[in-house]
C-alpha cells in the first residue's frame, strides 16, 4: 500500500471477505506465462501465439500481437519496449503503447526463456542450448554462449553477471559484456528454474529436489 492509496483500495482482514472480481480477459488458449504491469497495462502472452495488452483497471484490449508460435516466455518492460520470446524461436521487440514490431531475432529452437534487460542488453536463453545477448535497441546480437542442454531457465543480471541455468545440471556466471565464463556449477539433475541474485548470494533450484546458495562471484556452495 502507498500513502496515497484510497482507503476503499486497501485489503485487509477487515474487508477481504467483500473483494469482487474486477475483470476477466478470455485467450484463445492456455496461458502458461506470466503477467507484467507498466503504465497501467497487462501485457500477457498466450499459448494461442498472441501478446495481448489489457488496461489494467478494466481489461480492455489495448492491442495484441500474434507471434509464430505459441508463447511461454514472460514479457520483459523496459523504455517503453516490450520484448518477448515465442516457440518459433523468435525474441521480439515491440513499441509498448502500440504493440508495433520494433524488431525481431531468431535463435535455432523454440525460445521458453524470458528474457531479461539490464544496461541496455536483451538476455534471453534458448532450447538450441544458447544464451543470447543482444542490443535492446537494434537486436543486433553481441554475443552468445552455448551450454551443453536447452535453456529453459530465465537470466539474472547482477553485479555486470549474468547467471542462467541450463539442462545440462550447471548453472553459469558470465561476464554481461563479453559472455566469457566466469564460473559454473554442476547439481544433481537438469535446471529449468531461473536464478534470484541478493546480498552475494545466488539461489538456484534444480530438478534433483535441491534449492542452492551459491557465492554470486565464485560459484562456491554456501
Amino acid at each position: 500500500m502507498t500513502q496515497n492509496t484510497p482507503p476503499s483500495q486497501v485489503i485487509y482482514p477487515a474487508n477481504v471477505s467483500r473483494l469482487r472480481k474486477a475483470w476477466i480477459y478470455t485467450t484463445r488458449d492456455a496461458i502458461e506465462s506470466s503477467p507484467v504491469v507498466a503504465g497501467g497495462i497487462v501485457y500477457i502472452g498466450s499459448k494461442d501465439h498472441t501478446l495481448y495488452a489489457l488496461e489494467a483497471r478494466t481489461g480492455t484490449l489495448s492491442w495484441g500481437y500474434t507471434a509464430g508460435g505459441a508463447i511461454y516466455s514472460t514479457s520483459a518492460f523496459a523504455n517503453d519496449v516490450i520484448y518477448v520470446g515465442s516457440f518459433d524461436a523468435t525474441l521480439s521487440a515491440l513499441e509498448a503503447r502500440t504493440g508495433t514490431l520494433l524488431w525481431s531475432f531468431t535463435t535455432g529452437n523454440a525460445i521458453d526463456s524470458s528474457p531479461t534487460v539490464a544496461d541496455g542488453v536483451v538476455y534471453v536463453g534458448s532450447t538450441d542450448h544458447t544464451l543470447y545477448a543482444c542490443d535492446a535497441d537494434t537486436g543486433d546480437r553481441l554475443w552468445s554462449y552455448t551450454t551443453g542442454g536447452g535453456i529453459q531457465s530465465s537470466p539474472a543480471v547482477a553485479a555486470g553477471i549474468v547467471y542462467v541455468g541450463s539442462w545440462d545440471h550447471t548453472l553459469y556466471a558470465l561476464d554481461a559484456s563479453t559472455g566469457a565464463r566466469v564460473w559454473s556449477y554442476t547439481t544433481g539433475d537438469r535446471i529449468s528454474s531461473s536464478p534470484t541474485v541478493a546480498n552475494g548470494v545466488v539461489y538456484i533450484g534444480s530438478q534433483d529436489h535441491r534449492l542452492y546458495a551459491l557465492d554470486a562471484s565464485t560459484g562456491e556452495k554456501l
